[in-house]
C-alpha cells in the first residue's frame, strides 16, 4: 500500500519552496513509483524548474483539478493500493484546503490508505486539509472549556452546527474529550490528527468508538480535532 503526501507551496512566485520538501522530490520525482499530481501543467512547470527540481519529472506530471478529479479519483486510488506514492501540489499553498484535493484525501481515508503532509506552519488548516472532509463552511471552535457544566454545554451547543467543526484540547485530556464526545452519541465521524508534521504523526478517521478504541497508548499527544459537517 502507498500514501497520499500533500505538497503545500508557497503562495508567492518567487519564494523557494519548504527545505523537506524539495529534498522529497529530488529524491523520489523520478521513482517510477512515484505520481507527480498538479492543478495547471504551465504554472507548475515554472515553479517546478524554479526550485531546481528534475526537468525530466516534468513529463510525468498528471492534471488534477477541478475538471479532473471525477474521472482521475478511482485510478489514483488504484495505483495507490498498488503501492505507488502520490505527491500533491495546488498551484499555490495547502493542497486539500478549499481545494480540489478535498476529494481525494476523502477517498483516500475510505480505503484506509495513509495520507500525510511536508511541514506546513499551521496545524489547524492542515488538520483540516487531511481530514478531507468537506469544509466550504467550517468553524474553528478554539479551546473546550475546561469545567462542567459549561463544558458538556459547549460541547451540546457545537454539535448543533451543520458546518465541519474544528476543536482543540490539551494533550493529557484527549482521551477524556472522546469519551465524553462518545456520550454525546452523535453519528458525525471525527478524524483524530496527532503530532503533525513528527515522526510519530498519527491521523486516524472514522466514528467516535472506533477512534477512542485505535488510540491505544497515543491518548497523551498534541492534537486537533476534526469532526464532519452535517
Amino acid at each position: 500500500m502507498g500514501e497520499l503526501i500533500l505538497v503545500p507551496t508557497p503562495i508567492q512566485d518567487d519564494l523557494p519552496l519548504e527545505t523537506i520538501a524539495r529534498e522529497l522530490l529530488l529524491s523520489e520525482a523520478l521513482n517510477e513509483q512515484v505520481i507527480l499530481l498538479v492543478e495547471e501543467h504551465k504554472i507548475a512547470r515554472q515553479r517546478w524548474l524554479r526550485w531546481g527540481l528534475p526537468r525530466e519529472a516534468i513529463e510525468k506530471f498528471i492534471l488534477y483539478n477541478e475538471h479532473t478529479q471525477e474521472k482521475l479519483v478511482a485510478d489514483i486510488i488504484k495505483e495507490i493500493r498498488a503501492g505507488k506514492k502520490a505527491y500533491l501540489l495546488s498551484d499555490c499553498g495547502l493542497p486539500a484546503f478549499c481545494d480540489p484535493g478535498q476529494l481525494l484525501v476523502e477517498a483516500c481515508h475510505k480505503q484506509r490508505i495513509k495520507v500525510t503532509a511536508t511541514p506546513f506552519p499551521n496545524s489547524i488548516s492542515l488538520a483540516l486539509a487531511l481530514s478531507g472532509f468537506s469544509h466550504a463552511t467550517f468553524v474553528f471552535s478554539g479551546f473546550i472549556p475546561v469545567k462542567e457544566p459549561e463544558r458538556g454545554e459547549w460541547m451540546k451547543r457545537e454539535l448543533k452546527r451543520s458546518e465541519t467543526l474544528i476543536w482543540m484540547e490539551t494533550p493529557y485530556r484527549l482521551k477524556k474529550l472522546l469519551e465524553e464526545l462518545s456520550k454525546q452519541n452523535s453519528p458525525r465521524e471525527i478524524c483524530l490528527a496527532c503530532d503533525l508534521g513528527a515522526k510519530d504523526e498519527f491521523i486516524i478517521r472514522g466514528s467516535v468508538d472506533s477512534v477512542l478504541k485505535a488510540i491505544g497508548e497515543k491518548e497523551k499527544r498534541e492534537f486537533v480535532l476534526v469532526i464532519a459537517p452535517k
